[in-house]
Protein backbone atom coordinates (compact mmCIF):
# COMPACT_ATOMS: atom_id res chain seq x y z
CA UNK A 1 0.00 0.00 0.00
CA UNK A 2 1.36 2.94 -1.08
CA UNK A 3 0.95 6.29 1.65
CA UNK A 4 2.75 8.94 0.00
CA UNK A 5 0.39 9.59 -3.11
CA UNK A 6 -3.14 8.96 -1.34
CA UNK A 7 -5.64 11.84 -0.72
CA UNK A 8 -6.81 12.77 2.28
CA UNK A 9 -10.32 11.15 2.26
CA UNK A 10 -11.25 12.53 6.14
CA UNK A 11 -9.65 13.47 9.25
CA UNK A 12 -11.03 12.19 12.22
CA UNK A 13 -10.36 12.36 16.01
CA UNK A 14 -9.49 9.78 18.88
CA UNK A 15 -12.50 10.27 20.89
CA UNK A 16 -12.04 7.48 23.50
CA UNK A 17 -8.51 7.73 24.73
CA UNK A 18 -6.10 10.70 23.62
CA UNK A 19 -8.52 12.70 22.05
CA UNK A 20 -5.89 13.15 18.68
CA UNK A 21 -6.09 14.36 15.50
CA UNK A 22 -5.81 11.55 12.28
CA UNK A 23 -6.09 11.53 8.48
CA UNK A 24 -7.42 8.71 6.58
CA UNK A 25 -5.79 8.70 3.25
CA UNK A 26 -7.49 6.88 0.69
CA UNK A 27 -5.43 4.38 -0.92
CA UNK A 28 -7.49 4.68 -4.50
CA UNK A 29 -5.83 1.12 -6.41
CA UNK A 30 -6.85 -1.03 -3.09
CA UNK A 31 -9.80 1.42 -2.31
CA UNK A 32 -8.95 0.90 1.28
CA UNK A 33 -8.46 4.11 3.38
CA UNK A 34 -4.74 4.21 5.89
CA UNK A 35 -4.92 6.06 9.44
CA UNK A 36 -2.44 8.53 9.39
CA UNK A 37 0.35 8.89 11.22
CA UNK A 38 -0.65 5.12 12.48
CA UNK A 39 1.06 4.78 16.21
CA UNK A 40 4.39 2.53 16.47
CA UNK A 41 3.82 -0.69 17.17
CA UNK A 42 5.32 -0.51 20.44
CA UNK A 43 3.24 2.38 21.27
CA UNK A 44 -0.70 0.79 19.85
CA UNK A 45 -1.00 -0.33 23.66
CA UNK A 46 -1.63 2.99 25.06
CA UNK A 47 -4.76 3.45 22.81
CA UNK A 48 -6.47 0.69 24.41
CA UNK A 49 -5.96 1.58 27.97
CA UNK A 50 -9.64 2.99 28.59
CA UNK A 51 -12.72 1.23 30.57
CA UNK A 52 -14.31 2.08 27.58
CA UNK A 53 -13.00 -0.54 25.06
CA UNK A 54 -16.02 -2.78 25.27
CA UNK A 55 -14.26 -5.98 24.08
CA UNK A 56 -11.38 -6.03 26.47
CA UNK A 57 -13.65 -6.29 29.86
CA UNK A 58 -16.74 -8.83 30.54
CA UNK A 59 -18.22 -5.50 32.82
CA UNK A 60 -22.00 -4.67 32.73
CA UNK A 61 -21.87 -1.11 34.62
CA UNK A 62 -24.57 0.61 32.46
CA UNK A 63 -27.43 0.37 30.19
CA UNK A 64 -25.31 0.28 26.75
CA UNK A 65 -22.87 -2.61 28.50
CA UNK A 66 -25.81 -4.58 29.05
CA UNK A 67 -27.50 -4.14 25.67
CA UNK A 68 -24.06 -4.91 23.93
CA UNK A 69 -23.98 -8.08 25.60
CA UNK A 70 -27.37 -9.17 25.12
CA UNK A 71 -26.50 -8.42 21.03
CA UNK A 72 -23.22 -10.36 22.01
CA UNK A 73 -25.03 -13.22 22.69
CA UNK A 74 -27.06 -13.52 20.01
CA UNK A 75 -24.47 -12.99 17.41
CA UNK A 76 -22.55 -15.85 19.42
CA UNK A 77 -24.94 -18.27 18.33
CA UNK A 78 -24.90 -17.46 14.44
CA UNK A 79 -20.76 -17.39 14.24
CA UNK A 80 -20.99 -20.99 15.59
CA UNK A 81 -23.71 -21.79 13.57
CA UNK A 82 -21.44 -20.03 10.21
CA UNK A 83 -18.46 -22.71 11.33
CA UNK A 84 -20.89 -25.39 11.87
CA UNK A 85 -22.35 -25.27 7.89
CA UNK A 86 -18.58 -25.73 6.69
CA UNK A 87 -17.72 -29.16 6.27
CA UNK A 88 -14.44 -30.02 8.29
CA UNK A 89 -12.44 -32.58 9.21
CA UNK A 90 -10.94 -32.09 12.84
CA UNK A 91 -12.98 -29.03 13.70
CA UNK A 92 -10.09 -26.88 14.48
CA UNK A 93 -10.58 -23.38 14.90
CA UNK A 94 -8.03 -20.28 15.47
CA UNK A 95 -10.01 -16.95 16.41
CA UNK A 96 -7.42 -14.77 16.23
CA UNK A 97 -7.94 -11.30 18.64
CA UNK A 98 -10.35 -13.17 20.74
CA UNK A 99 -10.72 -10.49 23.25
CA UNK A 100 -12.49 -12.34 26.70
CA UNK A 101 -12.85 -16.01 24.78
CA UNK A 102 -16.24 -16.05 24.51
CA UNK A 103 -16.74 -17.30 20.88
CA UNK A 104 -14.20 -19.90 22.16
CA UNK A 105 -15.88 -21.14 24.80
CA UNK A 106 -18.90 -21.08 22.65
CA UNK A 107 -17.43 -23.25 19.84
CA UNK A 108 -15.39 -25.26 22.61
CA UNK A 109 -19.02 -26.39 24.18
CA UNK A 110 -19.61 -27.48 20.26
CA UNK A 111 -16.96 -30.03 19.96
CA UNK A 112 -14.64 -27.57 18.36
CA UNK A 113 -10.84 -27.82 19.25
CA UNK A 114 -10.31 -24.13 19.98
CA UNK A 115 -7.08 -21.99 20.07
CA UNK A 116 -6.95 -17.95 20.60
CA UNK A 117 -4.75 -14.93 19.83
CA UNK A 118 -5.12 -12.06 22.33
CA UNK A 119 -2.70 -9.41 22.58
CA UNK A 120 -4.23 -8.04 25.79
CA UNK A 121 -3.14 -9.53 28.81
CA UNK A 122 -6.27 -8.60 31.23
CA UNK A 123 -8.50 -10.09 28.09
CA UNK A 124 -6.16 -13.25 27.34
CA UNK A 125 -6.36 -14.49 31.15
CA UNK A 126 -10.55 -13.84 31.17
CA UNK A 127 -10.11 -16.14 27.94
CA UNK A 128 -7.94 -18.83 29.37
CA UNK A 129 -10.36 -18.92 32.72
CA UNK A 130 -13.25 -20.17 30.16
CA UNK A 131 -11.37 -22.19 27.70
CA UNK A 132 -8.33 -23.25 29.06
CA UNK A 133 -4.42 -23.25 28.30
CA UNK A 134 -4.98 -23.12 24.03
CA UNK A 135 -5.23 -18.67 24.27
CA UNK A 136 -1.91 -17.15 23.75
CA UNK A 137 -0.17 -13.95 22.80
CA UNK A 138 0.38 -12.69 19.21
CA UNK A 139 4.36 -13.72 19.36
CA UNK A 140 2.93 -17.15 19.59
CA UNK A 141 0.94 -17.27 16.29
CA UNK A 142 4.30 -17.77 14.29
CA UNK A 143 5.33 -20.86 16.35
CA UNK A 144 2.13 -22.97 15.37
CA UNK A 145 2.03 -25.59 12.61
CA UNK A 146 1.27 -24.95 8.96
CA UNK A 147 -2.10 -26.20 7.41
CA UNK A 148 -3.14 -26.76 11.42
CA UNK A 149 -6.81 -24.92 10.95
CA UNK A 150 -10.13 -26.25 9.26
CA UNK A 151 -11.18 -22.08 10.55
CA UNK A 152 -9.52 -19.35 11.06
CA UNK A 153 -11.48 -16.40 12.50
CA UNK A 154 -10.66 -12.55 12.76
CA UNK A 155 -14.30 -10.75 14.55
CA UNK A 156 -13.11 -6.91 13.81
CA UNK A 157 -9.62 -7.79 14.01
CA UNK A 158 -7.93 -7.58 10.37
CA UNK A 159 -8.40 -3.29 10.95
CA UNK A 160 -6.28 -3.13 13.94
CA UNK A 161 -3.17 -5.23 12.54
CA UNK A 162 0.15 -3.67 11.76
CA UNK A 163 1.71 -5.36 8.80
CA UNK A 164 -1.68 -6.64 7.24
CA UNK A 165 0.39 -8.36 4.41
CA UNK A 166 2.55 -10.57 6.79
CA UNK A 167 0.07 -11.17 8.88
CA UNK A 168 -2.34 -12.39 5.70
CA UNK A 169 0.77 -14.59 4.56
CA UNK A 170 0.84 -15.94 8.43
CA UNK A 171 -2.73 -17.43 7.92
CA UNK A 172 -2.66 -18.54 4.54
CA UNK A 173 0.59 -20.92 6.24
CA UNK A 174 -1.58 -22.06 8.98
CA UNK A 175 -4.89 -22.93 7.26
CA UNK A 176 -5.66 -26.01 5.55
CA UNK A 177 -5.88 -25.87 1.99
CA UNK A 178 -9.58 -26.29 1.97
CA UNK A 179 -9.88 -24.62 4.47
CA UNK A 180 -12.23 -21.40 5.76
CA UNK A 181 -10.84 -17.53 6.75
CA UNK A 182 -13.48 -15.80 8.03
CA UNK A 183 -13.19 -11.95 8.37
CA UNK A 184 -15.49 -9.31 9.80
CA UNK A 185 -14.42 -5.56 9.35
CA UNK A 186 -16.40 -2.41 9.25
CA UNK A 187 -17.82 -0.99 5.55
CA UNK A 188 -16.55 2.56 4.60
CA UNK A 189 -19.18 2.88 2.22
CA UNK A 190 -21.86 1.97 4.19
CA UNK A 191 -24.86 4.56 4.64
CA UNK A 192 -24.09 4.97 8.31
CA UNK A 193 -20.69 5.84 7.81
CA UNK A 194 -21.16 7.83 4.69
CA UNK A 195 -23.93 9.60 6.84
CA UNK A 196 -21.62 10.23 10.39
CA UNK A 197 -18.46 11.13 8.59
CA UNK A 198 -15.96 11.92 10.51
CA UNK A 199 -17.44 10.99 13.67
CA UNK A 200 -18.64 7.50 12.62
CA UNK A 201 -17.61 5.34 15.56
CA UNK A 202 -16.02 2.34 13.75
CA UNK A 203 -13.53 4.69 12.43
CA UNK A 204 -12.16 4.00 15.66
CA UNK A 205 -8.46 6.02 15.05
CA UNK A 206 -5.98 5.26 16.14
CA UNK A 207 -6.96 1.36 17.38
CA UNK A 208 -8.36 0.93 13.56
CA UNK A 209 -5.25 1.27 11.60
CA UNK A 210 -7.32 0.44 7.69
CA UNK A 211 -10.70 0.51 6.72
CA UNK A 212 -11.98 -1.54 4.06
CA UNK A 213 -14.61 -1.71 1.33
CA UNK A 214 -15.73 -4.87 -0.16
CA UNK A 215 -13.33 -4.08 -3.29
CA UNK A 216 -10.69 -3.63 -0.79
CA UNK A 217 -11.00 -6.74 1.00
CA UNK A 218 -11.31 -9.03 -2.23
CA UNK A 219 -7.75 -7.20 -3.94
CA UNK A 220 -5.90 -7.60 -0.76
CA UNK A 221 -6.38 -10.90 -0.23
CA UNK A 222 -6.57 -11.89 -3.74
CA UNK A 223 -2.62 -10.93 -3.38
CA UNK A 224 -2.35 -14.09 -1.49
CA UNK A 225 -3.77 -16.40 -3.59
CA UNK A 226 -7.44 -16.12 -1.62
CA UNK A 227 -10.41 -15.61 -3.34
CA UNK A 228 -13.69 -14.33 -1.14
CA UNK A 229 -16.26 -16.78 -1.96
CA UNK A 230 -19.16 -14.81 -0.13
CA UNK A 231 -20.46 -11.75 1.85
CA UNK A 232 -22.37 -12.02 4.68
CA UNK A 233 -24.40 -8.91 6.14
CA UNK A 234 -24.26 -8.12 10.34
CA UNK A 235 -27.19 -6.28 10.88
CA UNK A 236 -26.86 -5.85 14.35
CA UNK A 237 -23.59 -3.26 13.75
CA UNK A 238 -25.36 -0.27 12.27
CA UNK A 239 -27.37 0.58 15.49
CA UNK A 240 -24.26 -0.01 18.01
CA UNK A 241 -22.31 1.89 15.49
CA UNK A 242 -24.73 4.78 15.09
CA UNK A 243 -25.40 4.88 19.04
CA UNK A 244 -21.92 5.40 19.32
CA UNK A 245 -21.60 7.95 16.75
CA UNK A 246 -24.64 9.83 18.50
CA UNK A 247 -22.64 9.86 21.28
CA UNK A 248 -19.31 11.47 19.67
CA UNK A 249 -21.35 14.06 17.41
CA UNK A 250 -23.86 15.10 20.64
CA UNK A 251 -22.25 14.04 23.40
CA UNK A 252 -25.23 11.94 24.34
CA UNK A 253 -26.29 8.59 23.29
CA UNK A 254 -29.98 9.38 20.91
CA UNK A 255 -31.48 6.16 21.26
CA UNK A 256 -34.37 7.24 18.91
CA UNK A 257 -32.15 8.86 16.08
CA UNK A 258 -29.46 5.56 16.70
CA UNK A 259 -31.91 3.34 15.71
CA UNK A 260 -33.50 5.20 12.78
CA UNK A 261 -30.25 5.82 10.86
CA UNK A 262 -29.49 2.02 11.35
CA UNK A 263 -32.54 1.20 10.57
CA UNK A 264 -32.07 3.36 7.52
CA UNK A 265 -28.57 1.61 6.83
CA UNK A 266 -29.77 -1.63 6.64
CA UNK A 267 -32.79 -0.94 4.49
CA UNK A 268 -30.53 1.00 1.51
CA UNK A 269 -28.12 -1.95 2.16
CA UNK A 270 -30.57 -4.59 0.86
CA UNK A 271 -30.14 -2.95 -2.25
CA UNK A 272 -26.40 -1.74 -2.44
CA UNK A 273 -25.51 -4.40 -0.10
CA UNK A 274 -23.50 -2.05 1.90
CA UNK A 275 -23.56 -3.10 5.34
CA UNK A 276 -22.33 -1.03 8.05
CA UNK A 277 -20.24 -3.93 9.05
CA UNK A 278 -19.50 -7.37 6.69
CA UNK A 279 -18.44 -11.26 7.08
CA UNK A 280 -16.43 -12.35 4.39
CA UNK A 281 -15.73 -15.70 3.91
CA UNK A 282 -12.28 -16.50 2.03
CA UNK A 283 -10.93 -19.71 1.01
CA UNK A 284 -7.76 -20.66 -1.36
CA UNK A 285 -7.79 -20.20 -4.67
Amino acid sequence: MNKTSNSVYLKCKDHTVSSEQFDLLHDLELDILITSPQPKIEDLGRYYESEDYISHTDAKRNVFEKLYHVVKGVALKRKLKLINSFNTSEKTLLDVGCGTGDFLQTAKSNAWKVYGIEPDSNARNLAITKVGNSVFDSAKINELPQNSFDVITLWHVLEHLPNLNMHIANYKRLLKKDGVLIVAVPNFKSFDATYYKSVWAAFDVPRHLWHFSQTGISKLFAKHDFKVVKTLPMIFDAFYVSLLSEKYKTGKMNFIKALKVGLQSNLKAKQSKEYSSLIYIIKNE
